[in-house]
């Protein structure tokens, strides 16, 4: 029995798909690798370090960036994205600053570097200066439950956005292509989120309108998806991208933006360049033209991802313990 110790502090700066991951691994771990014993440590920050020492683990997994020298070894540690490296004008100077003095020390110093998408590990490599060779790429899943939702029932077709409104997420630029839609095309443009009254007064077309949701349960989130004429993800940049998955494991179109989707996904999406509304509003209008054209795609692209699950992720994920602990 290998004994990992997790990590699992809550934190502010965790998203939803931090989250999802951690979740995920206490969730489906103990089902799909039952030589592993996971324990969770979720104390205050102030404790933290000593309550992962006292847990006695052979291996420490770190969802969230930590203090390095405070860490027990050995330890695997996980890069979602490094969002705040590359785009460092988009965050606080005092963000900024933390990620650029614990991020290295934490992950040199990692037994393994976990990522989920090829684009990370690049990104690792050449603002890190991390070793390639220690870097392990673990796609992350989807929720079994998605593809059998009942679609969601509309009024109009819509296309769907689902995630924060940070600014590297590009919203600005989904908001002006479907502005800059035909007058004839029906479509409305749909969001989890916060309302933002602003944003619905600024862009306004005759046949759609804007709707926040505010945050979802995952049964209604997966009818969203099940229901929309196509998901969109405009974003600047992704660590992976967990709704696109979801979209796509739901047979649902999707159009991203090249350095939004996953390298798994990326053959069934239909893609377009960072900040670029116009060449999305002319995707928007294909689509919204030939929807069946679209499906078809989307379909293939569903049978093909289906393997994608938790599951899986969870599986790989306790491969990479086996790894540094048994080598």
């Amino acid at each position: 029995m290998i004994r990992v110790v997790l990590a699992a502090r809550p934190t502010s700066r965790a998203s939803a798909g931090m989250r999802a991951y951690t979740r995920a691994l206490l969730e489906r771990l103990p089902r799909v690798a039952p030589d592993v014993e996971l324990v969770p440590v979720t104390s205050p920050l102030v404790l933290h370090p000593l309550a992962l020492r006292t847990a006695r683990p052979q291996l420490v997994h770190l969802p969230y960036l930590e203090a390095a020298p405070l860490v027990p070894r050995p330890y695997v540690a996980m890069v979602h994205d490094l969002i705040h490296l590359k785009f460092p004008h988009l965050f606080s100077p005092a963000t900024a600053a933390y990620w650029r003095l614990a991020a290295a020390p934490l992950y040199r110093n990692a037994a393994r570097v976990l990522v989920s998408d090829e684009r990370v590990a690049d990104d690792c490599v050449a603002l890190l200066g991390l070793a390639r060779e220690r870097i392990r790429v673990v796609p992350l899943g989807y929720d079994e439950a998605i593809p059998a939702a009942a679609p969601c029932e509309a009024a109009r077709p819509y296309a769907f956005y689902a995630g924060n409104h940070a600014p590297h997420k590009g919203l600005a630029t989904l908001y002006a292509a479907w502005a800059a839609l035909p007058e004839e095309i029906e479509l409305d443009l749909v969001l989890t989120g916060r309302d933002e009254p602003a944003v619905r007064s600024k862009y306004v077309r005759k046949n759609g309108a804007i709707a926040f949701l505010g945050e979802l349960d995952d049964a209604m989130l997966a009818r969203r998806f099940r229901g929309a004429l196509a998901y969109v993800q405009p974003s600047l940049a992704e660590g992976f991208g967990i709704p696109i998955l979801e979209a796509a494991a739901a047979g649902t179109p999707v159009l991203a933006s090249t350095s939004a989707v996953p390298a798994l996904v990326a053959p069934f999406a239909q893609t377009f360049a960072p900040g670029d509304a116009s060449a999305l509003a002319a995707l928007l209008a294909a689509l919204a033209r030939d929807p069946a054209r679209a499906r078809q795609r989307a379909a293939e692209g569903a049978a093909a991802l289906r393997a994608y699950t938790w599951d899986r992720f969870a599986a790989s994920t306790a491969a990479v313990y086996r790894e540094v602990v048994c080598p």
